[in-house]
């Protein structure tokens, strides 16, 4: 049997060389001094060979040891060649299946279905607060207590909602690993009652017709620019969202009918899931009060030449800010009141309230069509076309209430002109 002493003083030859240990096992020495350990035994009565490591990382008694748990394989029928190639392979692949890996290519699969805004914050919230944390884990060695430290270092941001978000998606994640072979279980589902309970707030939005005219009349008589006051006019009026609204080009509005007006929103404008946004019937339609038409014709008159309605003070070629509109109500101190968005369910309490006053329940549905609700299971004419006429009435109706006594919109136009 060999000693350390011998395995060190082993030194290189004219001839590679053995030096024989004890049951196959033996040091092999090549031309260049480079010393491994192998061991020969047979299976299914066929010689074989196994490298069980290089000398001096792997000593004798290391050596010994891996030849004893080669030898208890064979005797359990394996072949130890075979098991350290399996073994091998399930190494790479726990390194190539890293949560990170994993989840990059979940995200590549779900992408075409997504608007690429969501598809890029989906990215990102897992760039930001997942991948620094489990990344570089193997995705099936994440444990449901790694998940849960993740979530809480976000919802101590504090950001309860972000938080729930991502936990969905590390969860969605693991839908996808799961079925693809990579890992067993998720690890993301047994935190949920765990986590920060969410407390929804509802938009500020004011709740009465004669809170939204003294907001209006305030926001108007202020020193903000021209085309800023158009826009917040025009909104109250459609109770559209307002990102809809800021990004609207004149060539969506040619074809007004002067009778009766109707702006027609193509549907990869609105927010609908991605294979909606490509069917034109679901196309919005927007009933247009004459309040409505006069603010579009002060706007046009404003800005004659570019091709946006409500163009960037800066760039006429882009909409005005995403936050304009808020900032001007911010300035009126009414954010804890009122935000741009908040004109939908203003508009939705004020007519609702009117509705039932005058015993019209059937206006509910309506006035939910009018703000883009697409009730479940109900075909895309009926969103984009049903009770059209209606529509139109509860819009002019609106108007009337909402802009009584109000200046023409182009009393609006002052300051700097394009």
């Amino acid at each position: 049997m060999l000693t350390e002493l011998r395995c060190r003083q082993a030194k290189a030859a004219d001839k590679s060389y053995k030096l024989s240990d004890a049951r196959g096992l033996h040091m092999f020495v090549t031309t260049t001094g480079f010393r491994s350990w192998r061991w020969k035994y047979r299976i299914a009565g066929k010689e074989k060979l196994l490298v069980l490591g290089s000398y001096p990382e792997v000593s004798l008694a290391l050596a010994r040891e891996h030849r004893d748990v080669a030898s208890r394989l064979l005797k359990a029928g394996t072949d130890p060649s075979v098991d350290r190639k399996q073994t091998a392979a399930a190494r790479h692949m726990e390194h190539a299946t890293t949560f990170e890996a994993v989840a990059r290519e979940w995200h590549a699969q779900q992408v075409s279905s997504w608007v690429a805004v969501h598809a890029a914050d989906v990215l990102n919230s897992l760039e930001r607060d997942v991948f620094p944390y489990i990344g570089s884990t193997p995705v099936a060695a994440v444990t449901s207590p790694m998940v849960l430290q993740l979530v809480r270092r976000i919802e101590e941001r504090p950001s309860v909602e972000t938080a729930r978000r991502v936990r969905q998606r590390i969860s969605a994640v693991y839908g996808f690993a799961i079925a693809s072979g990579y890992a067993t279980s998720d690890p993301a589902v047994s935190i949920r009652g765990a986590m920060k309970p969410l407390i929804k707030k509802r938009q500020p939005a004011l709740g009465s017709l004669e809170e939204a005219r003294a907001l209006l009349m305030a926001a108007e008589a202020s020193a903000a620019h021209p085309m800023t006051k158009l826009a917040s006019r025009l909104l109250a009026l459609t109770a559209l969202r307002p990102g809809t609204l800021r990004t609207t080009s004149w060539a969506e509005l040619e074809a007004l009918n002067e009778d009766a007006p109707v702006w027609r929103i193509p549907a990869d404008r609105m927010k609908l899931r991605v294979a909606r946004k490509q069917d034109d019937r679901f196309d919005f339609l927007v009933p247009l009060s004459r309040q409505a038409m006069d603010v579009l014709r002060a706007a046009r008159a404003f800005a004659p030449r570019g091709p946006l309605v409500f163009p960037s003070q800066r760039h006429a070629h882009k909409p005005i800010s995403e936050n304009a509109i808020g900032y001007f109500y911010n300035r009126l101190a009414v954010r804890a009141r009122h935000v741009p968005h908040g004109w939908r369910s203003t508009f939705s309490t004020v007519m609702n309230e009117r509705a039932q006053a005058l015993d019209r329940p059937g206006d509910r549905a309506i006035i939910d069509l009018m703000l883009a609700h697409i009730p479940d299971g109900v075909e895309a004419t009926y969103n984009r076309a049903a009770y059209l006429p209606r529509r139109i009435q509860i819009a002019q109706e609106w108007a009337d209430l909402l802009l009584d006594g109000f200046a023409p919109a182009a009393e609006l136009l002052e300051g700097p002109r394009r």
